[in-house]
């Protein structure tokens, strides 16, 4: 352990918005030193219109990037390593990573044109790594991707694990199993704070074992007299394992199909991650050339993405591959919350083309959790047996059930914390408490734009999907101030101009009368101007249509 300085402290907290947002981001920080753990994004919610994905602020971490010593990965989920390319930009610190890690985030920084400037190092379970006053170990997890890693930070004030997501999977695809040994061994030294995977804490018993999915998708190629389409998440390259042994078993050619598909298994199988069969592999424009009950079609779609290769299959607008009627379509995944609507509408749409759609994930044993539940986060504490627990990952519920679990297995109430992002705990001579806030919160990415759309940008947007923008265009005299032309009401999303002829004209002469009894009183600032038409219009419209559309006057002088 190094050197202590009794006016050092400990602090950890979560940098990201509300909800799971915090859950990919944690600081740890002792003195003049900072561990970043986790770099990723979250997809934005319903009310964020118009967003394409949310990372986490780094105010924090800019304001003293001197003191950030290195960002440490604990796998290759696009949660965990899609905020990279945002935050390297900003902060040009060494990434650690797993090999199969290191490659996903390369094909991220590649696009973002970033490979050159970023140091990448590779680690593996049985690393050291010097960081500033602390140093970090690692262990092996299972998750449902490759080369995840738990981190043990040893600090001046005692050692800080984070677990990442993580199972306890006793069969796993790829012969990879948790390292029990490892953590029992870092418990038994003594651990000071333990941050652990809190997603299934509501969820009692064991997570079932990845393999057991394997038994059923087989089962489900040899039923099946037409061809197979699989979705799934692209990480889950354990699913993708077993999608390719079940075709092989059956004697069926595989298409991929997706960006994100094809990309991950480009990566995993060059890494060695993956293992296809010489001449499996066909080009989906192959497709259709073959018999029906020799084809398995691998694609993106599991949550109902607009864009993805399955709902566009659902819709009849991909360009190489249609459902056709008596197709298995397999859902291999189970709606994230807030995608329940997206994915039932799918499911519809490929039930109207005939499909024989498999789907429900534990239900129909089509997939299981990358996540452990209450067993095995029990089990976990016990590995560990920490001084001070802080529930992660997961909304307030999980990680206030998570708590109860730490209280179960002994850990007393005053030693556990419950974090909002950017609330600190701090530890100092062993002591832990509450400290103070942290800048923190969301930055919002639409385009190419980052940060530019904030909480009055959304409030305009959503105003403008509920209720529409009507627009008041008039031309004043500079001269005596009498109206030269106009009112023209222009509408969008509010009514239908055709047939609101009477209300329009209506609404035309009330800004008339307003702009008139304003010129005689002398009014003639444009802010006021446009201010009294906005609220008598908006007056009149609420009262006629009970809408509040947003108005834009426009007033020009000649």
């Amino acid at each position: 352990m190094s050197k202590k300085n009794n006016t050092d402290k400990l602090s950890i907290f979560a940098l990201g918005g509300v909800g799971e947002i915090g859950k990919n981001m944690y600081v740890v920080q002792y003195g003049n030193d900072i561990v970043v753990i986790d770099a990723g994004l979250k997809f934005p919610e319903e009310d964020m219109l118009g967003i394409d994905i949310v990372i986490p602020d780094i105010t924090y971490l800019t304001e003293n990037r001197d003191k950030v010593r290195g960002i440490i990965v604990t796998h290759g989920h696009e949660d965990h390593i899609g905020g990279l390319p945002y935050v390297l930009r900003h902060l040009n610190v060494p990434v650690y990573a797993t090999r199969l890690t290191i490659g996903l985030i390369e094909s991220k920084l590649r696009e973002a044109n970033l490979l050159g400037e970023t140091k990448r190092i590779l680690i593996h379970a049985d690393s050291e790594v010097q960081l500033g006053s602390m140093t970090a170990t690692f262990f092996k997890t299972n998750h449902s991707i490759p080369d995840s890693v738990g981190v043990c930070l040893d600090t001046p004030e005692g050692a800080v694990v984070h677990t990442g997501d993580f199972k306890f999977d006793h069969t796993p695809v790829n012969g990879q199993y948790a390292d029990l040994h490892r953590m029992a061994e870092i418990g038994a030294k003594g651990v000071l704070a333990l941050l652990s995977d809190s997603t299934n804490s509501e969820r009692p018993g064991f997570t079932p074992s990845e393999s057991s999915v394997g038994d059923t998708l087989e089962e489900i190629f040899h039923n099946a007299e037409q061809r197979v389409v699989v979705a799934t998440f692209a990480s889950n390259i354990h699913r993708v394992q077993q999608v390719i042994e079940a075709a092989h078993a059956t004697n069926r050619k595989l298409t991929v199909i997706g960006r994100s598909m094809v990309n991950v298994v480009t990566i995993a199988s060059e890494l060695g991650y993956l293992h296809i069969p010489d001449g499996m592999l066909i080009e989906p424009e192959e497709v259709n050339k073959l018999a029906a009950d020799r084809v398995v079609i691998l694609c993106t779609g599991s949550q109902g993405e607009p864009m993805s290769a399955l709902t566009r299959m659902a819709r009849s607008t991909h360009r190489k591959v249609d459902i056709l009627p008596g197709d298995t379509v397999v859902i291999a995944a189970t709606p994230i919350p807030g995608n329940e609507k997206d994915v039932g509408r799918t499911v519809d749409e490929l039930f109207r083309l005939g499909a024989n759609v498999i789907y429900g994930g534990a239900q129909t044993k089509v997939h299981v959790s990358g996540h452990g539940s209450q067993e095995e986060l029990k089990l976990m504490l016990n590995l560990m047996r920490p001084q001070y627990f802080i529930p992660i990952h997961g909304e307030y519920r999980m990680l206030r059930q998570h708590a109860r679990l730490a209280e179960a297995v002994g850990i007393e109430p005053e030693n556990i914390f419950i974090t909002d992002i950017g609330d600190t705990v701090e530890i100092q001579n062993g002591v832990a408490r509450k400290g103070s806030k942290v800048p923190s919160g969301y930055v919002l990415i639409d385009g190419l734009g980052v940060g530019d759309v904030g909480n009055i940008v959304l409030r305009d947007r959503k105003l403008l999907s509920q209720d529409g923008i009507l627009v008041v265009v008039v031309t004043l005299s500079k001269q005596d101030g009498t109206i030269m032309s106009g009112p023209d009401i222009i509408s969008r999303g509010f009514v239908y101009v055709r047939e609101s002829e009477g209300l329009l004209d209506e609404a035309n002469r009330i800004v008339t009368s307003t702009l008139q009894r304003l010129m005689s009183e002398n009014v003639n600032e444009w802010a006021s101007l446009k201010t009294h038409v906005k609220d008598a219009l908006g007056r009149f419209l609420y009262e006629q249509t009970r809408r509040r559309p947003m108005i834009l006057p426009i007033i020009m002088e000649v």
